[in-house]
This record gives structure tokens, sequence and C-alpha cells, in this order.
């Protein structure tokens, strides 16, 4: 079976990314973490278990901001969470601010 390619990362995706490399953090990108589902965190520090999720479209009616979209995040942010993990979610305010890496790199410092 052919397997899908990747999908190409976002803006908001690729902001956070550098924000990590400046702060020399290296999290995994589209980390699948689920046993059995094809479920993926943008990123994820796996040792950890800290997942990063970033959320665009808010404003513009996109995907999380609908009915089955959010349906659907919250069926995989619960078994994430049942798994263990840590989620994070962060808009492009947050992630453009310097918020989102500020918290991420207090939260992976105290759970070192």
């Amino acid at each position: 079976m052919k397997s899908k390619s990747p999908r190409s990362a976002s803006e908001l995706e690729e902001t956070f990314a550098l924000h990590c490399k400046v702060r020399g953090l290296a999290p995994e990108r589209e980390h699948q973490f689920h046993p059995s589902r094809k479920w993926k965190f943008d990123f994820a520090f796996v040792d950890r278990k800290v997942a990063i999720e970033c959320e665009g479209g808010m404003w513009v009616n996109g995907r999380h901001s609908r009915g089955s979209g959010a349906v659907a995040d919250m069926e995989k942010y619960n078994a994430a969470a049942a798994l263990g993990w840590f989620i994070f979610r962060f808009d492009i305010l947050k992630i453009r601010s310097g918020h989102a890496i500020d918290l991420i790199d207090s939260v992976l410092k105290n759970r070192s």
C-alpha cells in the first residue's frame, strides 16, 4: 500500500519549531502517539510525554472551531491523556508572542 506523503508544515508550526531551535529544544515532529490510531501530535517531547498542538484557523471557521473537528480533537486529546500525555494547545497569538515556548520551556524544566 502506498503511504501518504507527509503534510506540509504550517507557518504556525514553523514558527514554533524556530522558537524551539533558538531555545535548544528538539521535539519530535508529527509523533504518532497512539498504538492503534493514526493520531499524531504536531510536536512531542516523547521521553517526558509532553505534546504541543498548534491550533490554526481558530478565527476563520477552521477545522478546530467547527463542531465535527472539535469533537474529533476531543477524542484524540482524551485518548492521549488516558495514555499519560500532557497536551498543550496554542493558537497563533500565543505562538507568535513567545508565550507558548516560554510555557513549554518551563514545563520541560519542571518535568526533568
